[in-house]
């Protein structure tokens, strides 16, 4: 029930990849609406920092997924009637995911530590200043980081519709094998 089967994903990366969803778009969420705070909001001092504890938490959540993934590398088969081009796509979008996300997250680390200091997750602990960006540097890492940021939307809504595809057009069982864990195998 915690690790994946051939049948079918475990409790483990079913957690990784709703949890993942939840950050990702809870810090694009809040983002976007930085974006437009003026000095004087609240949020103006609150956001960066809450910014920046969520996309710590989600390397460390992202490391540990490509961790568990090496560890636990049996993967599900692909259902029967999927095709290759719907094998090679959904393949090929989670490698894309993965990429842009990571980029993202170490372009965000790049802009925070560009003033020297390190960032920190939540006051509890501290990530070192590895390189420090001039300030060409970190306008390039803030292009990068909006743009990818935007990507991950637009992937990531592109595939939660071709999940509700599989679900209610297909009606195969793509969207439950990422919402209910995979039972034991029988030998």
């Amino acid at each position: 029930m915690l690790t994946d089967k051939r049948s079918g994903y475990g409790l483990v990366s079913i957690l990784f990849h709703w949890i993942t969803a939840i950050l990702v778009v809870g810090l694009f969420g809040l983002g976007l609406y930085m974006v437009g705070l003026s000095y004087y909001d609240a949020w103006y001092q609150k956001g960066p920092p809450l910014h920046i504890s969520l996309g710590l938490t989600l390397m460390l959540l992202m490391v540990a997924r490509v961790l568990w993934r090496l560890i636990n590398w049996r993967k599900p088969a692909p259902l029967p009637e999927h095709s290759r081009a719907v094998i090679w796509g959904s393949g090929a979008v989670q490698l894309l995911l993965y990429i842009m996300i990571f980029t993202v997250i170490i372009t965000g680390y790049l802009m925070t530590t560009s003033d020297g200091r390190p960032a920190r997750l939540f006051d509890l602990m501290r990530f070192p200043v590895l390189i420090r960006l001039g300030p060409d540097g970190v306008d390039r890492a803030g292009l990068i980081h909006f743009w990818c940021a935007w990507g991950i939307i637009v992937l990531a809504s592109l595939h939660g519709i071709a999940a509700l595809i599989h679900h209610f057009v297909w009606r195969d069982r793509t969207l439950m094998r990422m919402i209910k864990p995979a039972r034991r195998e029988q030998p």
